[in-house]
């Protein structure tokens, strides 16, 4: 550099140089740097300190969103500006990071097409979900494979078992136990952990843009009730992901039922029936490399049919409340709603009723965020852009359409980010070509 700049002395160029630098440089300052409080955000791994999260030196609140159809709508061109829709949509309510899948095995445009066969195609498309997050500012908490059938799960692994010739697969949870799928998950987990992005020549493992590893999405275990057979998958999956990442977070994914190590607390849970599902909230989320605890919050998919607003919010605040007072005194980590919804099959549940009824969560949490408690944030399920009717459920909702809704989620992330120590609310959509940028003023709060 030194050597460069006394050639353009000698042709006396210098001072015009330093003149134009200066200019640029206050105007750099002026603006905002061009989107450096975004950039610094995203270099910024999150960690944790007990059961704080901890983002640039400050306290990290969550207030994010599920939307699970990333991936499959970034294999196709024509598909790919619902994905910038939904990441403009969230940045403009300051939803700080957003959960979604990092599978698709064996189905339509497959990530995993068979064990260790990947798609680079739909790689690709991975590659682009992560780098418009951080183009948006915002963070992604990627989940690894789903307990479930859709978009392949454990089944798919299962069958690819027994399309190996393996006939000493028993069931579905041969998943947690059998040798070879156990081999073909960490194949999996390898393969997607050290993916370098083909856009911006990083990691996955060193993109600060991911906020953390889910191990499963709610995995269960009701061949092994005693909780024995998924604990001991977690742990050896979890530590398996620490030798090869340990940069970010990690969570099982679970959903917060409580198992056998405690029974003195089977009274939170929505009935009998759910101490049987194999899961173990205090258990599962004690493990050394599980970084945080993860819960989901299902009332009317849990509960008895008939179960009243007023009833739904009762247990709601039981259950929050016990989850986050295991992360204060138990495992002294911190706590993620990960999933949150209100169905609208009910034909009593009105929109109005929805708010109502996520308001009360949200005010669970900041309660819990003034307290410096474990209650570290919340992701509601599900988050959509207009035209995808197709892929929404009875808990999906588009948030410009219910202009209540957008406001309360909003109003979340303004009230979460003052506690946060934040105090000009900014967030900076820095395109390849253009500059766009949203404020939240004092008003949205």
């Amino acid at each position: 550099m030194r050597r460069i700049s006394q050639k353009i002395a000698q042709k006396g160029l210098l001072y015009p140089i330093i003149g134009l630098v200066a200019c640029m440089t206050f105007m750099y300052i002026s603006i905002g740097g061009f989107g450096t409080h975004e950039k610094e955000s995203q270099l910024s791994f999150v960690g944790r300190e007990g059961t704080q999260f901890i983002n640039n030196g400050k306290p990290f609140y969550v207030n994010g969103w599920n939307s699970y159809w990333l991936l499959i709508q970034s294999v196709e061109e024509r598909n790919r500006p619902r994905i910038t829709a939904m990441f403009e949509s969230a940045a403009a309510m300051g939803l700080t990071v957003c959960r979604t899948w990092a599978f698709n095995d064996g189905a339509y445009d497959a990530l995993q097409i068979s064990p260790g066969k990947f798609d680079e195609r739909v790689f690709k498309g991975l590659d682009m979900v992560i780098a418009e997050a951080q183009r948006h500012g915002i963070k992604l908490l990627l989940s690894l494979i789903n307990d479930w059938s859709d978009f392949g799960g454990k089944i798919q692994y299962v069958k690819w078992a027994k399309e190996a010739g393996l006939n000493s697969i028993s069931s579905n949870d041969s998943f947690f136990f059998d040798p070879y799928i156990r081999s073909c998950f960490k194949n999996y987990l390898k393969t997607i952990i050290t993916r370098k992005n083909h856009l911006t020549g990083i990691e996955y493992r060193d993109d600060p843009t991911i906020f953390a590893w889910e191990l499963m999405n709610e995995p269960r275990c009701d061949s092994d009730p005693s909780g024995t057979t998924l604990q001991n998958w977690i742990e050896e999956m979890a530590s398996y992901v620490k030798t090869i990442d340990n940069k970010h977070l990690l969570t099982v994914g679970i959903e917060g039922f409580y198992g056998p190590s405690s029974s003195h607390k089977f009274k939170f849970n929505p009935g009998e029936y759910f101490k049987n599902l194999g899961s173990d909230f205090i258990q599962n989320s004690e493990v050394a490399a599980i970084d945080f605890c993860s819960v989901h919050i299902y009332p009317d998919l849990w509960l008895p049919a008939k179960t009243t607003l007023l009833e739904k919010k009762i247990f709601v605040s039981n259950w929050v409340i016990s989850h986050i007072k295991d992360g204060e005194e138990v495992l002294n980590k911190p706590v993620l709603f990960t999933e949150f919804g209100l169905s609208t099959k009910n034909n009593k549940t009105s929109y109005s009723h929805r708010d109502e009824f996520y308001k009360h969560i949200f005010d669970l949490i900041y309660k819990s965020a003034l307290n410096k408690g474990a209650g570290a944030g919340s992701f509601i399920w599900q988050l959509l852009v207009d035209g995808m009717d197709n892929l929404s459920d009875e808990f999906g909702v588009v948030p410009k359409k219910r202009p209540t809704l957008y406001r309360l989620l909003k109003g979340q992330s303004c009230r979460l980010a003052k506690v946060s120590g934040v105090k000009k609310w900014e967030w900076f959509h820095s395109a390849f070509e253009s500059k766009k940028e949203w404020r939240v003023s004092e008003g949205d709060c």
